[in-house]
């Protein structure tokens, strides 16, 4: 975290296709939000006067600097000390235009991943593993891609009619994989809540706020799938169950081991998704088991700005209680600065044990 006495000094920058924006263009700069989401493509909004006093004569709605598709990076922090909270391309244009006001560009944007919901698709793949389909999809759409191996090989996976984005979103969650960007790299990956935290937040000095909720009604002791072998002719059944949450994130007793202690076993069923053999059943009920377990402790929080908090990062929250003080993974981060309001960050994380 930031010093006290820096946090005096927040500042921006704003690169466009690599290069800082003009001077007069900075001039010109009212505020900036970013809304980083590890289930959606991340958003930001600039917004910029638009108005030469001197000429009486539009400016910056008219330049192409801000032409749609141009590459966006947004630094954050304090004094000199800045940290790229986003990467993306500008997707839209909204100038508003007010009699009593000073016209003013708001300037719209996405993550690269806003490129996998342009158009459906319908096409097939034919023995490849989801990694390999998620890689081959992501380079069709110019985008880089890191991808965790996910072992096993289907014989058959249709995409029908649907846009990239949803299609591999659904290969993701059937998995317990996630689909997220970091800066302009794309990663096919389970959730990284085992990694090592990136920065500790304390209440009160660094926290304004952090409002955690713990609640059993999600949480089973196991999860299930069955299907059908049509060239053995017999069924089969997978099941994961207690000690398969990955990790327990500096906590002592997950929630699937607080509900199999105080209201014995139980189990969640999946029957309604395909499976073709006994190892995609097998990677299915241990990703959704370890999706379902990293719900059982879900929070928000509020702090000063703090550019390095980012989603799809592990946090550690400190002065909250033995019970909910540990490792949390951020699903969201929103960062807004504006020249009136100063810079402050808010996140939401997920937790698998106290």
């Amino acid at each position: 975290m930031p010093s006290k006495a820096s946090t005096l000094n927040p500042n921006i920058k704003i690169l466009i296709d690599g290069s800082p924006i003009p001077h007069e263009a900075a001039l010109n700069w009212i505020s900036v939000s970013v809304s980083e989401d590890i289930e959606v493509p991340s958003m930001f909004e600039l917004r910029f006067f638009t108005w030469d006093f001197v000429t009486e004569k539009m400016t910056w709605v008219d330049r192409d600097l801000f032409e749609i598709g141009n590459e966006v990076e947004i630094q954050l922090g304090y004094e000199d000390n800045l940290k790229t909270v986003i990467i993306g391309e500008i997707t839209g244009l909204e100038p508003e235009f007010r009699q009593e006001d000073v016209p003013v560009l708001v300037i719209r944007g996405h993550d690269l991943r806003h490129r996998l919901l342009r158009g459906n698709q319908t096409q097939s793949f034919v023995k490849m593993k989801d990694s390999d389909i998620a890689s081959q999809i992501a380079k069709g759409r110019g985008l880089s891609v890191q991808v965790t191996d996910s072992k096993v090989k289907l014989e058959y996976v249709l995409q029908h009619n649907q846009t990239d984005w949803e299609f591999l979103r659904t290969r993701a969650q059937r998995i317990g994989y996630e689909v997220v960007i970091d800066r302009k790299i794309l990663y096919f990956r389970p959730h990284q809540n085992a990694q090592s935290n990136a920065l500790t937040l304390t209440y009160p000095n660094d926290l304004q706020e952090f409002l955690p909720r713990l609640s059993t009604l999600t949480q089973v002791t196991g999860v299930e799938v069955s299907g059908w072998m049509p060239m053995e002719k017999k069924a089969f059944l997978s099941k994961t169950e207690v000690g398969k949450e990955n990790s327990k994130m500096q906590g002592k007793k997950t929630g699937t081991e607080a509900v199999k202690q105080a209201f014995g076993k139980s189990s969640y069923r999946i029957v309604n998704q395909p499976v073709s053999s006994k190892a995609e059943a097998d990677a299915m009920s241990l990703g959704q088991f370890q999706d379902m377990a990293i719900s059982y402790i879900t929070a928000e929080g509020t702090c000063i700005g703090t550019p390095e908090l980012l989603a799809g990062k592990v946090i550690s929250i400190q002065g909250v209680g033995e019970r909910f003080s540990g490792y949390y993974y951020v699903t969201t981060a929103a960062h807004n600065f504006s020249l009136d309001q100063g810079y402050q960050t808010s996140f939401t994380a997920r937790r698998t044990a106290t």
